[in-house]
């Protein structure tokens, strides 16, 4: 039976991850999701069923379209192996512990997936990826048997004003909007999905290794401090690792506290 899972798991991650190259490119510039089909950004070439199969078309075709020769982006393939790497590892994880948790970290890890790549490419966060993020949260709420109800919503309210008293007091210090409102919507839907415990955690992971990147980012390419560069990216690669690893590495922190105090 769980070799079926398995499968299951990874073709519908690898299927779902193809769809997620969609939305990366199709939501942020407002396009219809479902027409026109898939096509060469560059000649236009309608792709045939077979030049859409996920990662075996692309080593085909040797990342090259069929007609014009142009490249195709590995972030395809990226996307679709890690999607499928992602689903897997959510029946890894919970299958066993709460089959309704596994399906909505499942969706929760596509979503911030899309997420990732959007803010870095376009430097926007599509809200129907919020809206999906803030049903999901509502359903963790619900359902989650390891973290109590008010622990969600604790999450959702203190980190969305964290975020909201971050932005409103750099914009002021700056001149200019230096946290995006879309960063607070998703503070908001996150911390109602993880708990107030695990997003602290993944936000504090998130801030210590964005801000690493953007310092040596700024040496390399000798930018202004004041560019704008997306956060988003950082959260959500945080807020995964939490979903994954948050119970052992707050169990593993809240026992070695304990050892200490006792001691």
């Amino acid at each position: 039976m769980m070799g079926l899972v398995w499968f299951f798991a990874a073709l519908l991650g690898l299927c779902v991850g193809s769809f997620l190259n969609v939305l990366i490119y199709r939501l942020p510039r407002n396009m219809n999701i479902a027409k026109p089909g898939s096509h060469c950004p560059d000649c236009g070439y309608a792709l045939k069923w077979y030049d859409n199969i996920p990662v075996l078309s692309y080593i085909i075709l040797r990342g090259k379209c069929r007609k014009c020769g142009k490249h195709i982006s590995f972030r395809y393939t990226a996307v679709e192996l890690t999607n499928t790497l992602l689903w897997v590892a959510c029946v890894f994880f919970f299958w066993e512990k709460s089959i309704p948790m596994a399906c909505i970290y499942a969706l929760a890890c596509s979503a911030y997936l899309t997420m990732f790549f959007s803010d870095l490419e376009t430097y926007i966060v599509p809200d129907s990826l919020q809206i999906t993020l803030l049903i999901l949260g509502i359903a963790a709420t619900v359902l989650d048997p390891y973290t109590p109800w008010y622990a969600h919503l604790i999450g959702a309210v203190a980190f969305a004003l964290v975020f909201w008293l971050v932005a409103f007091i750099f914009s002021k210090k700056l001149g200019k909007e230096a946290l995006g409102f879309g960063d607070v919507k998703l503070a908001f839907v996150s911390g109602l999905l993880l708990g107030w415990q695990k997003m602290l955690a993944a936000m504090l992971i998130a801030t210590v290794v964005g801000s690493i990147v953007l310092i040596i980012l700024q040496k390399v390419k000798k930018r202004d401090r004041t560019a704008e560069y997306p956060f988003v990216p950082f959260m959500a690669s945080g807020i995964v690792l939490m979903i994954f690893f948050g119970e052992t590495l707050i169990d593993g922190y809240m026992g070695l506290l304990t050892g200490i105090v006792s001691g």
